[in-house]
């Protein structure tokens, strides 16, 4: 069953966001890198999408662009989930922050910059959050080498 909302959402931000899917029982909308933080920004505050959930990126080695990176949000008001996805290329794997419109979007989006080098413009914080400083490289992508040494840092008190 299709929640109402959803077809709300499909009806209004559809023709930005191209075609809309559902997975799940979640709503998956595939956006340009340049819409991502507008339709966030009416998804909270035309739709009620008030909680920001997670962000995270995929890797797609091989394919053009590289990498996906996926953003969940959740309504209080209507009990539901939507999906944002944008693909970004290998050579500039940056988007725009949340940072803006949710607070808790610095942490999870300096995870994200850990885990898979993405950028997010607009958040003047991406120090390693899981990493330590000096780590090199992002250990989630597919072309990471797993048995890479890293340097020793020492350990402080």
């Amino acid at each position: 069953m299709v929640a109402p909302i959803f077809s709300t959402l499909q009806q209004a931000l559809v023709p930005s966001a191209g075609p809309a899917t559902l997975s799940h029982g979640v709503l998956v909308l595939n956006l340009a890198p340049a819409e991502l933080l507008a339709t966030a920004q009416r998804l909270r505050d035309e739709f009620g999408f008030d909680l920001f959930l997670d962000v995270t990126a995929i890797d797609w080695m091989g394919q053009a662009p590289r990498f996906e990176v996926v953003h969940h949000f959740y309504s209080t008001q209507h009990k539901q989930r939507v999906r944002l996805k944008t693909r970004v290329e290998e050579g500039d794997p940056t988007v725009d922050s949340l940072l803006p419109l949710y607070g808790s979007a610095a942490f999870m989006e300096r995870e994200c910059h850990d885990m898979y080098g993405i950028v997010f413009r607009g958040n003047a914080d991406l120090r390693p959050i899981l990493l330590y400083e000096g780590f090199v490289g992002h250990p989630l992508r597919k072309d990471y080498p797993k048995q890479q040494e890293q340097p020793l840092v020492p350990y402080r008190n």
